[in-house]
C-alpha cells in the first residue's frame, strides 16, 4: 500500500523582486525585469501574457540560467532551493527546463543523436542504441499534424503528473483553447501589472494590451 513517502512532495517555484539586466551591443547595460513576483505550485499552470518586449522571454532564460541575462535583485528557489547558485544542467535535472518554440538547429548534429544525448543527460545513462531507436519511433508515430495540438496534448500530460507545475509564456491566444490556465499574468515593462483566472486570457483576446500598456509602462 502506498504511503505518504512513496508520493512524489509537491513542488513549488517562488519568483520574489526579480531584476534583471542585459549588456547590450554597445557595451550599455538595461534592465528588462524590473521586480517580478510569482509563485508556481505544483498542479498549477500559470500563463504570462505581454506583448512583444515585455520581458516574457528574460524571464524565461534568467529561470533557465541564461549567462547573458543577469540578475541584480532578487530571488528564485525550487523547494526553497537558490536556482540562482545552480549550474544550467543542474536547474535542468531539477525540473526547470525550456520547451523552445523554435528550437535551435546544431549543424552536423542529427535530430537522433540530440535527442539522445539529451536523454543521456536527464537519465544519467546512455540508452541502448537498439531500445532508443525503438523508442524514438514510437514516440514519431504519437505525431500529426497539427503542432499546436501535439504541443498542448504534450503539456497537459506532463501537468497532469503528480508534482508537476507549468509556467506557460506566450503572446499566441490560441494555445489557451487547449490548455487551461489556473493564472493569466499580464505582463508589461518587465513586470506583472495584472493577475487574473483564465478568463483574462478571453479579455486580452478581445481587447489587446493598449489599456495594460499605458497603465504599467515603466517611468
Amino acid at each position: 500500500m502506498p504511503t505518504t513517502a512513496d508520493k512524489p512532495a509537491p513542488s513549488t517555484l517562488e519568483i520574489k523582486d526579480l531584476h534583471v539586466s542585459v549588456e547590450e551591443a554597445s557595451g550599455a547595460t538595461r534592465e528588462i525585469l524590473r521586480g517580478v513576483d510569482l509563485t508556481v505550485r505544483a498542479g498549477e499552470t500559470h500563463a504570462i501574457m505581454g506583448p512583444n518586449g515585455s520581458g516574457k522571454s528574460t524571464l524565461a532564460y534568467a529561470i533557465a540560467g541564461h549567462p547573458k541575462y543577469q540578475v541584480t535583485q532578487g530571488s528564485v528557489t525550487l523547494d526553497g532551493e537558490d536556482v540562482l547558485a545552480m549550474s544550467v544542467d543542474a536547474r535542468a535535472r531539477a525540473g526547470l527546463f525550456l520547451a523552445m518554440q523554435y528550437p535551435v538547429e546544431v549543424p552536423g548534429v542529427s535530430v537522433s543523436n540530440f535527442l539522445r544525448t539529451a536523454v543521456t543527460a536527464v537519465r544519467g545513462e546512455a540508452p541502448k542504441l537498439r531500445t532508443f531507436v525503438e523508442e524514438l519511433r514510437t514516440s514519431m508515430d504519437a505525431l500529426s499534424i497539427d503542432a499546436l495540438r501535439i504541443v498542448s496534448a504534450g503539456i497537459n500530460a506532463f501537468r497532469e503528473q503528480p508534482g508537476h507545475g507549468v509556467l506557460l509564456i506566450t503572446h499566441y491566444t490560441r494555445i489557451l483553447d487547449y490548455v487551461r490556465p489556473d493564472f493569466v499574468h499580464v505582463f508589461v515593462g518587465g513586470r506583472i501589472v495584472e493577475e487574473g483566472g483564465p478568463e483574462l486570457a478571453e479579455v486580452l483576446e478581445a481587447e489587446g494590451y493598449e489599456r495594460f500598456l499605458k497603465a504599467g509602462a515603466p517611468a
